[in-house]
């Protein structure tokens, strides 16, 4: 019998959708099915202009696969917790925007993620945990960075220490993702999405994707000059000239707005 692909890939026009494929197990992540998120995420950012990571089956990703969570020396937890870092580091530190659509569970390292991806939609039924606390462990996949800096270092606390479980709504105002949407909806959604950031100028993606979180660590001082480096490249691109004198020249829409446009 055939095994299924523990990612499943495919290229929509510009948009590369990797999906995680293991439904039966709730998504959750083994070595294999993180060798092959890997693989996916390399190969879109070689021929896509955009990435949505998604689940198959009832939710997102139900984090680690403790099925096949084995007792591990504190050398083998630390180099398995930096493979994670170095894989989720292959969609945040990519030169493509990564969008996740969210549904069902999104735990542990499903948040992880998430997390990596540089803008989430939930829909309603989309709930998040870091249930590794509760279970005696720690999170191993970049949360005390990602997570923390998205929720606040209190906010996820709260989640380690206590269990608690965040509803989709809860999360939006947390700031955790970006986008709601009703139950089945962030598919589309994130189609929507990827077709806008598809169509960016490659520069203006270069410093939103490269260089404005880098900024955040930075001075303010360096930071600003980082940003009017990163002005200065692609103010001066040719698809900024284009589409300047588009805007100009009235061709190209005015901002509206929401719901106007």
């Amino acid at each position: 019998m055939d095994v299924p692909n523990a990612v499943t890939y495919e290229l929509r026009d510009r948009v590369a959708w990797v999906g995680l494929n293991r439904p039966q197990k709730r998504n959750a992540i083994n070595d294999a099915l993180l060798s092959e998120f890997e693989a996916a995420a390399r190969r879109a950012q070689g021929e896509a202009r955009a990435m949505v990571v998604h689940g198959h089956g009832p939710c997102f990703c139900a984090g680690l696969d403790l099925a096949e969570h084995r007792a591990r020396e504190p050398a083998e937890v630390f180099h398995h917790s930096r493979r994670w870092h170095a894989v989720f580091a292959a969609v945040r530190r990519g030169h493509i925007p990564a969008i996740a659509a969210l549904h069902g569970a999104t735990v542990g390292g499903g948040l992880e993620l998430a997390a990596a991806c540089h803008l989430r939609v939930a829909d309603a039924s989309t709930f998040f945990a870091l249930p590794e606390g509760t279970r005696g462990i720690y999170v191993g996949g970049g949360a005390s960075v990602h997570v923390a800096r998205l929720l606040g270092a209190p906010r996820m606390m709260d989640m380690m220490l206590t269990g608690r479980v965040l509803d989709a709504a809860a999360a939006e105002r947390a700031g955790l993702v970006q986008y709601l949407v009703p139950e089945g909806e962030a598919p589309a959604k994130a189609a929507e999405l990827s077709a806008k950031v598809a169509d960016m100028a490659p520069l203006t993606v270069l410093g939103v994707l490269q260089a404005l979180p880098r900024i955040q660590d930075m001075s303010e001082d360096d930071g600003l000059f980082v940003e009017s480096v990163m002005a200065a490249l692609a103010q001066t691109g040719p698809e900024a000239a284009e589409r300047l004198a588009d805007f100009v020249a009235k061709r190209a829409a005015k901002v509206a707005g929401p719901g106007q446009g």
